[in-house]
C-alpha cells in the first residue's frame, strides 16, 4: 500500500509511473488495484507523511531502493550514453525544456566546428544532480574511458560509462539511492522523473525497435556452432558406446547409469555454452537485443544464445527428459534410446525452429513449476 496524489485524467484506468510498478510487483495485461480514499484529517496525515511514494523509494528492510528505471528508458538511457550519440542545438534545447528545475543554462556544446554539437552525455548529465559523485571501476583500468567500461560521475557530470540497471536501476549504491540519501525522497523522485522524460523524448526521436535480423548470426558463426554441437554430439556417442559394452567407470558416490547421465548433461551443457559464447561474440554492440540484455532493461545473455545458436538440453525434474511407457521417450524414438535428441536436447535455435519431438520436450519443460 503506497499514498498517491491523485490525477484527474479521462476514462476509468489506474495509469502510474513505470518506476511505481515494481514495488507494487504491477503490470498492465489486466492488474486490478483498490483505490481507498482517506476519510478523516488524520489519515490524511498519516498517508502524507508516511505511506507516499516517494518515501517509500529506498526501502528500510534492505537498505536500498524498491524502485528504479526500467524498460524503454533504461534502454533509452543506455542508449543516449554511447559515443557516437550527438545532438544539434534545437533538439538539445527541446530536450532542455523535459529536465525538471532547468536553470535555463544551456551547457557549452562538447563540438564547436565545423557545427555545434552536444553528447548524449551532456544530456544526461543535466538530470544528474550536481551532489552524485560515483564511480564503478573495470578490470579495463586506464583503457575504461576510451571503451566506455565502469562509470565515473563527477559532481553529477557523467565522465565516461553507459547506465545500465546495476546504476539507474533499483539498486543499492546506484545513482537513486545517493540521490535519495543526498537530498532526500523530492530530489529522487525528481531523478526518476527526470530521466523518464529526457530519455523518453529523445526515443521519441531516435526510436527502438527489435526485429529478427537481431537474431541472424553471420554464416561462419552458424558453421562453428555446428561444429561445437557436433564435437558434443560424438563425445556423448563415445560415452554411450563405452557404457554399451560396460567400459564406464564409475564416480565416487555414483552408480554406472548416474555416471553415464553426469557426463553426457556435462558435454551437452558444454555444446550449449560454447555455442552461446561464439554467437555472443559474433553480435555487434549497436544490436539491439544485445543493448536490451546489456542494459539490463530486457532479456538476458542466455535468451540471445537461444534464440541465435541453440536451444539446449531441456529438463524435468533436475533430470534428462525420462523414459515412459515402455522404455521410450515419444513413440518417435527406438526403445532404449539414449542419444541427445531422444532425450531432450533441443540443437535448433528459436530462429530456425523446433523439430515436433523439440517442441515436445521444451513444452515438457516449461509445464514445471
Amino acid at each position: 500500500l503506497m499514498g498517491h496524489r491523485v490525477r484527474v485524467m479521462p476514462y476509468s484506468t489506474f495509469r502510474l509511473n513505470l518506476s511505481v510498478t515494481s514495488p507494487y510487483n504491477a503490470d498492465f495485461d489486466g492488474d486490478e488495484m483498490n483505490l481507498h480514499v482517506p476519510q478523516s484529517e488524520e489519515t490524511r496525515a498519516e498517508v502524507k507523511e508516511l505511506c507516499l511514494v516517494p518515501l517509500n523509494i529506498v526501502s528500510p528492510q534492505k537498505n536500498g531502493p524498491l524502485m528504479g528505471i526500467v524498460q524503454d528508458s533504461l534502454a533509452g538511457a543506455y542508449k543516449l550514453c554511447r559515443r557516437d550519440v550527438f545532438l544539434t542545438k534545437e533538439q538539445i534545447m527541446n530536450c532542455m525544456l523535459w529536465v525538471p528545475n532547468w536553470d535555463g543554462v544551456i551547457p557549452q556544446p562538447a563540438i564547436y566546428k565545423p557545427r555545434p554539437r552536444w553528447t548524449g552525455k551532456q544530456l544526461i548529465s543535466m538530470v544528474i544532480p550536481k551532489e552524485v559523485s560515483l564511480f564503478n571501476g573495470t578490470d579495463s583500468g586506464e583503457n575504461a574511458p576510451l571503451k566506455d567500461e565502469g562509470l565515473l560521475i563527477q559532481a553529477g557530470q557523467l565522465m565516461y560509462g553507459l547506465l545500465t540497471k546495476k546504476n539507474i536501476g533499483a539498486a543499492a549504491g546506484g545513482i537513486v539511492h545517493i540521490s535519495y540519501n543526498e537530498l532526500g525522497p523530492e530530489g529522487a523522485m525528481a531523478f526518476l522523473n527526470g530521466v523518464q522524460q529526457v530519455v523518453t523524448y529523445w526515443l521519441l526521436n531516435n526510436g527502438h525497435s527489435i526485429g529478427i535480423g537481431d537474431t541472424i548470426p553471420d554464416a561462419a558463426t552458424i558453421a562453428k556452432v555446428q561444429v561445437h554441437i557436433d564435437e558434443e554430439k560424438a563425445e556423448v556417442a563415445r560415452l554411450t558406446a563405452m557404457a554399451t559394452a560396460n567400459e564406464l567407470e564409475a564416480l565416487p558416490g555414483m552408480n554406472v547409469r548416474a555416471t553415464f547421465e553426469n557426463k553426457v548433461s556435462m558435454a551437452l551443457n558444454q555444446a550449449r555454452d560454447k555455442a552461446g559464447t561464439t554467437t555472443q561474440k559474433s553480435l555487434k554492440d549497436s544490436n539491439n537485443a544485445v543493448t536490451m540484455a546489456s542494459s539490463g532493461s530486457k532479456g538476458s545473455s542466455i535468451n540471445i544464445s537461444q534464440m541465435t545458436a541453440l536451444v539446449g538440453q531441456q529438463i524435468v525434474e533436475g533430470k534428462r527428459i525420462p523414459f515412459g511407457f515402455k522404455y521410450r521417450t515419444l513413440p518417435h524414438f527406438t526403445k532404449d534410446d539414449y542419444s541427445p535428441e531422444a532425450r531432450g536436447f533441443v540443437e535448433n535455435s528459436y530462429l530456425r525452429g523446433l523439430t515436433p519431438s523439440e517442441f515436445f520436450f521444451h513444452a515438457m519443460a516449461g509445464r514445471e513449476g
